[in-house]
Formats: structure tokens, sequence, C-alpha cells
């Protein structure tokens, strides 16, 4: 091959490097490092109130006040439903479901939808409707024709709601605190606010799927949340959601959406929030815990139907999704390209191989402390270098699971 044709190969690669390593820089400082800002924030705006209510008596106290996050001191609590939508979850409600009836919040009620159990959920139930007052049942009909019961559970329980905001999580969820209530409140923290998004993580175990389901979901919520905090909501997770009943009703439920067996948050959350009506929590005590799949099989079945519902998505949405695993997938070409084109001895610049080399340890480098960072925020242990093998697998594993979707015929998927 020719000195100028090398050159020129050369050059092109040392561009398409740089380009992607200016995309990241841009993507990781205005999205994924989101959730990271918020919580240094409001450990700043915290410290500052705190120094001042110690140094500066009633007038500083009320200086700092006013100055602290908006979203930490609520003027009112008004009334809170919390739905939790139950199929077949006795054992996850005899663990859990007082933990949600105990919250130490002025007024709430807890209604749990019982969606056409096959268990001793019904038992489980009733024995404490006995206990707490506050706890509320209804259920799905057993004879209800429907694509997703869930939805229609979710609109039973809107219905038959008593207040205006409503608080979501699924029944093998446990509240980190029993304030958790009180901190997700804490984003309505003006009348714009219509929908308020916090973190759903799942317990930690010692299977090995478990730290992929791990890293799955930080950078999940990092993505989500930051995109969110940057003005551009597109989803929730319905582990952790908070909605007014009136903005479920005027938006009319989840009408146009009852084709979609799966995306009873998502969906919803993609339909409705904007940069005006979405607030994010990320409190500690605002965090719920949910049980994690336990085999890659029982994983790949929920993941295929977490992601059959993203081809609804706004065009909008997509195209912002889509754009950062197909700069990850060049990425990822490029230096093989260098690294083949290296051996063959086509490539033989040190510039591009230096250049190469250093981009490659930056960005890892960069995603490490990220993840990192984030998973120490939302309380589970890092990932180190097993970054690496997730980065790569999980963009390959998605990217099947919506190509499989797309020339799937529609089935029966349990929710």
């Amino acid at each position: 091959m020719s000195w100028e044709l090398t050159d020129t190969l050369s050059f092109s690669l040392l561009i398409a490097l740089g380009a992607m390593s200016v995309f990241y820089l841009y993507y990781y400082v205005r999205y994924m490092a989101g959730v990271q800002r918020r919580v240094r924030h409001q450990t700043k705006h915290r410290f500052r109130w705190k120094e001042r209510r110690a140094s500066g008596g009633e007038e500083a106290s009320d200086s700092g006040v006013q100055e602290e996050s908006v979203i930490s001191k609520p003027e009112v609590k008004p009334g809170v439903s919390v739905v939790v939508c139950a199929r077949n979850e006795a054992d996850n409600l005899h663990h859990y479901l007082q933990a949600l009836c105990c919250q130490k919040y002025p007024e709430f009620e807890v209604i749990v939808v019982n969606d056409g159990s096959e268990d001793q959920t019904q038992t489980v139930l009733e024995h404490y409707t006995q206990l707490f007052r506050n706890l509320r049942l209804t259920f799905v009909p057993n004879d209800a024709w429907v694509r997703s019961s869930k939805k229609l559970a979710l609109t039973l329980a809107a219905k038959a709601a008593k207040y205006d905001y409503l608080l979501l999580t699924d029944a093998d969820c446990r509240p980190e605190s029993p304030y958790w209530i009180e901190e997700m409140m804490k984003g309505f923290c003006s009348e714009e606010t219509e929908v308020v998004l916090g973190y759903g993580g799942y317990f930690e175990e010692p299977q090995a799927i478990n730290r992929l389901i791990q890293y799955d979901t930080v950078t999940s919520a990092m993505t989500y949340l930051g995109f969110a905090m940057s003005g551009h909501p597109y989803m929730g997770v319905g582990r952790n959601l908070a909605y007014r009943k009136s903005t479920f009703f005027q938006n009319h439920g989840f009408a146009g959406q009852l084709g979609q067996r799966a995306g009873d948050d998502d969906l919803f959350v993609n339909k409705i929030a904007t940069k005006r009506n979405t607030e994010v929590v990320l409190t500690p005590n605002s965090y719920t815990w949910s049980v994690p799949k336990r085999t890659y099989a029982e994983w790949r079945i929920q993941k295929y139907r977490h992601l059959s519902v993203s081809p609804a998505y706004k065009t909008s949405t997509k195209l912002r999704l889509a754009l950062e695993p197909t700069v990850r997938g060049l990425w990822y070409g490029v230096m093989i390209a260098v690294l083949v084109l290296g051996i063959l001895g086509i490539v033989t610049n040190p510039i591009v191989w230096i250049a190469a080399a250093g981009l490659f340890v930056a960005r890892l480098c960069c995603l490490i402390g990220l993840t990192t960072r984030a998973a120490h925020i939302f309380g589970v242990h890092g990932f180190g270098p097993g970054v690496l093998l997730y980065d790569i697998f999980l963009p390959v594993f998605n990217l099947c699971m919506l190509i499989r979707h797309s020339f799937r015929k529609k089935q029966e998927l349990k929710w």
C-alpha cells in the first residue's frame, strides 16, 4: 500500500477517534454525570444551611432555609396514595408490605390491586388489612380481557385513590427507609411538577448475574435520570415513580398504549413528561430495593419485556437513545481496525497507536470512575475493570433483543 494511502488512512482514524472522544466528553459531562452533580449540589447546600444555623441565629436560619435546594423542604404534606399491583406475590407481600404501611408520613394510604393471583396473595392481604387501617384492597376481575392487565390494575387503583398524588412501587419492593414517601413527595416542589422520578435498585446477591443486573440498573438510572435533569425526561421505573392522579386522567391514562404488554411506567412517562413538569429525587431515603432475577434466562425475559416497548417511544427520544450505542459500536470498531491494520503492517504510524491506546484507556477510566461514583451514591458496590465487559456486552445484547422483537410475532408475556 502506498505511503499516501497509508497516511490518509491513519489521518482518517485519528479524526474518527478525536470526533468520538469529543462526543463522549460531552455525553458524559452533560448526561451521565448528572446524578453526581445533583448529589453534590444537595450536599453543598445542606452543609451551608447547617453552618448558618450553627452560627447566625434566627436570621441566618431563615436565610439558610431559603437557599436550601428547592426540593428539600416542602411547605405542605399532602395526602398520598401508594399503589402496588400484585400477581402471585404472597411471599413478597409478607416480607415487604409492612414497610409500606408503616411509613412515617402524616396522611397516606396503600392500595394493593390483586391482579388475578392464584396463590395465597388474597389471604395475605386480608390478614394485613386487619393490622393496618391505611391498607385498601381492590382487584382486577378474572373475566377482564385486556392485553396488559397491569395497566388495568393501575387504572383501577388510580380511580380508587383518595388522594391526588400517586406513588407507585412493586410488590417485591422495599423502601430504603420509613421516610420514603416524605422524600419522594419533596419532588413536588411547585404546582408545575406533575411527575417525580426516583431510583429503584435491586438487592445485591452473590450470583454472577447479579453484577450484570447491578451495572445495567446503575447505568440505566444514570441515563434516564441524567436526561431528565438535562430537560429531556423520557422514562421512569414503576418501582419508584410518582405522578398526580389528575395528570393521569387528563392525559387519558394508558389510552393508546393498551396494545403494549409492558410499558405501564416508561411509556406513560414518555408521553407526559416535560422539562417543566418533571423532577428528580436522589436522596438515599428515597430509594427502593427489589428482588432481582437469579438466572440469566429470567433476566433475559425481563429485559426483553422492557426493551419491547422502546420502539413506541417518541421519535426524538429514540434518536437520542440510539446515538450513544451507535457511537459506542463505531468506537470499538475503529479500535479493532487500528489493532488489525497495525498487526498487518498497514498502519505503522506510532501516533495512531499512541492516540488510540491513550483515548481507549482515558474513556475506560472515565467510565469506571462515573459508574463507581454512581454505584456508591446508589448504595451498591463498584464494578472496576469489569465495566469493559459490560460496556461491550450490553449494547450487543440490547440490539439482539430489539432485532428479535422486530421479527417476532406478538405473544403473551408475563409482566
